[in-house]
């Protein structure tokens, strides 16, 4: 009858006995090359996940994916690298798809979408070529236009100066620039001014 196998009789300088693993696996080995490809293979469903659930940035991807306990940064960037190669990463896209998105659902602002792809962690000059592209095509001001007239059917005109001071509010919580609201509250007030004649 064959012993069982267990630690191995030599034991470290702690006393600790060794296991057979111990001394089979280096670094290099074949089981590391496993292991990483494993890692990989992991992570790259992991971020296959987060962007099914919705478009992210590198950095919000990359974020993400760091925070599990079990990935490994190198991993991660091969991922990463990965999936720029294939297209799903790419935060040229992903800005200039949000900043159309967001115009289109509401009139907001360029300082707006500008502060929210700052906040998705979009780089500057990505976030500058995305907006510009998006709000030359769009125009601040028809979607001023369109954020008046909403406000107008729900609250009604600006009658007096409290009323016009919260559609002043109201227009630079969307994002619209401060000299663009005066404009066009100015013109506002003009057209009441005609309407009352």
């Amino acid at each position: 009858m064959k012993p069982r196998r267990g630690p191995i009789e030599d034991q470290t300088a702690s006393g600790r006995a060794i296991e057979p693993s111990e001394l089979s696996e280096s670094p290099t080995d074949k089981g590391a090359t496993k292991d990483l490809d494993r890692m990989r293979e992991k992570v790259t469903a992991a971020a296959f996940r987060i962007l099914a659930a919705r478009p992210r940035s590198e950095t919000q991807l990359r974020e993400r994916l760091l925070a599990k306990p079990w990935v490994e940064p190198e991993a991660v960037d091969q991922c990463i690298a990965r999936l720029k190669e294939l297209g799903f990463v790419n935060d040229a896209l992903f800005a200039r798809n949000y900043a159309s998105s967001r115009v289109g659902l509401k009139a907001v602002g360029r300082a707006r979408v500008v502060r929210e792809l700052a906040g998705k962690k979009v780089s500057r000059d990505t976030i500058e070529e995305a907006v510009g592209s998006v709000f030359n095509e769009a125009g601040e001001e028809s979607l001023i236009d369109r954020a008046i007239q909403k406000r107008i059917r729900t609250h009604g005109r600006p009658s007096d100066r409290g009323s016009a001071k919260r559609m002043f509010d109201h227009l630079a919580r969307l994002g619209f620039e401060y000299s663009l609201i005066v404009r066009k509250l100015q013109a506002l007030k003009a057209n009441i001014g005609d309407d009352d004649q």
